[in-house]
């Protein structure tokens, strides 16, 4: 089955040969920046090659000690054709910063080609021996009584030098060492003695911080570090928690120590009094990252205020009133909404009414129905169904020579003049008209009460 090759892949292909020819067009850099060593020492040395290296590339370069194998970091001539290049003035500032004279850079040496796989292959195999170099010399440590511990051995791609690191606190003569492991390896030999630092640098990989250890890394000289530093920074003082991979206190300490002691100025004192806009009163305690100050006032009660609220004791100042939130506008939509047409009404069911029969007119209707049947008259003020007065009522009421004379029937009483002791269009209390309905009318005039129902 053919292959095809993609039009994607195709321009890919194009672009790199783009990017190789602009590579070959500029020029070889004069000098190459290099790390070299097991300890990360840094060198800068002039090339005469006609290659154009890149950063990461491997050189082979000429050191004070011999022919080593070395990792590009960047070239100081502008046109190196990688973006990272530095110029010699940055370069020489960044060292300044890092350490000055007690940086470890060198410039007595050359920078001779880019690695071959021969000088790739010889130095995987140097790497892979340095474990067998190491036991044997321990062993011809421990023959002559060394009291302090191998840490390290590290040959060089010439093979004519061999480097031996011992940890130790005491300083001590390590000539006969050196003597007796030149004539068991046959090369020369050179033996240093390190501290507990520059052995994590040889010996650790990360850290509880998750990252590779800055001292072999990019840390190139160790400053001692003050127990001052960990109590202005850390709140506690466990040894687990403020030492490093050495043992020692982690070299992060320092790299902040200028910002505390910068914030830490602004604090006031312990037992100090000051003015805050609750009142005076004493401080009992700070903390320089949020400078807040604690203050005991003279009232019994403790505050934290703001180092910026503080002012002198005695002076009486308004607190400042907390920001209001600002709220985000809501986004509007770049076209308005399309407008949804009004629903039609649903219809509803039909139904039909039908009249129902009136009930037939008795004296015998209910009695809510002729309650409201004579509401109604008295409201519209027809004459209505008006109740004649009790026997005897009228005699009271009078001088006591019973009703006075009408024209009128008494079935028929006058409904603008009412029942006597009442106005007109008025009904009398209601429980005089429940006890009027419990007993018909003596008279015979007007239906009697009908029964509840």
């Amino acid at each position: 089955m053919p292959i095809h090759p993609l039009p994607q892949f195709e321009e890919d292909l194009r672009t790199l040969e783009e990017e190789r020819r602009a590579i070959e067009a500029l020029r070889p850099p004069k000098t190459i920046v290099v790390r070299f060593g097991l300890m990360g020492m840094i060198g800068e040395y002039p090339y005469r090659g006609d290659a154009t290296p890149g950063c990461g590339s491997k050189i082979v370069v000429r050191t004070h000690r011999g022919l080593e194998m070395g990792e590009m970091l960047t070239s100081t001539c502008p046109n190196a054709g990688c973006s990272k290049s530095v110029s010699r003035q940055e370069m020489l500032e960044y060292i300044e910063r890092s350490g000055g004279r007690q940086y470890p850079f060198f410039n007595n040496g050359r920078a001779l080609r880019v690695a071959t796989m021969e000088d790739m292959k010889r130095q995987e195999e140097l790497d892979a021996s340095r474990s067998d170099l190491r036991r044997r010399a321990r062993d011809v440590a421990e023959r002559l009584g060394f009291p302090f511990k191998i840490v390290e051995v590290e040959p060089i791609l010439s093979g004519d030098r061999l480097t031996v690191y011992f940890a130790g606190e005491e300083r001590v003569d390590p000539r006969p060492l050196s003597v007796e492991l030149a004539t068991a390896f046959q090369v020369r030999v050179d033996v240093r003695q390190i501290g507990a630092r520059d052995e994590a640098r040889l010996t650790a990989d990360y850290e509880r911080c998750g990252q590779y250890c800055c001292c072999k890394n990019f840390l190139k000289v160790l400053k001692p570090i003050s127990m001052k530093a960990a109590k202005t920074q850390k709140a506690t003082l466990d040894p687990l928690k403020i030492s490093g991979r050495c043992g020692r206190l982690m070299c992060c300490l320092r790299y902040e120590e200028q910002t505390y002691d910068e914030l830490r100025k602004n604090l006031p004192k312990r037992k100090t009094r000051v003015g805050t806009p609750d009142g005076d009163g004493l401080v009992i305690d700070s903390q320089i990252l949020t400078q807040l100050v604690l203050v005991l006032l003279d009232s019994g009660k403790q505050v934290a205020v703001p180092v910026e609220h503080l002012t002198e004791p005695g002076l009486v100042r308004e607190p400042v009133p907390a920001p209001e939130p600002v709220r985000a506008p809501r986004p509007r939509p770049d076209r308005a909404p399309e407008r949804r047409a009004p629903r039609e009404p649903r219809p509803r069911p039909v139904t039909e009414i039908v009249d129902l029969p009136e009930a037939p007119e008795s004296g015998e209707q209910p009695r809510k129905r002729k309650r409201r049947r004579r509401r109604r008259a008295r409201e519209e003020g027809a004459p209505g169904e008006a109740r004649t007065p009790r026997t005897g009522e009228s005699e009271l009421a009078g001088d006591g020579s019973g009703p006075e004379p009408s024209d009128k029937p008494e079935s028929e009483p006058d409904a603008a003049e009412g029942v006597e002791g009442t106005q007109p269009g008025v009904d009398r209390p209601r429980k005089r008209r429940r006890r009027r309905r419990r007993k018909p009318r003596e008279d015979g005039q007007g239906p009697a009460e009908s029964p509840r129902v």
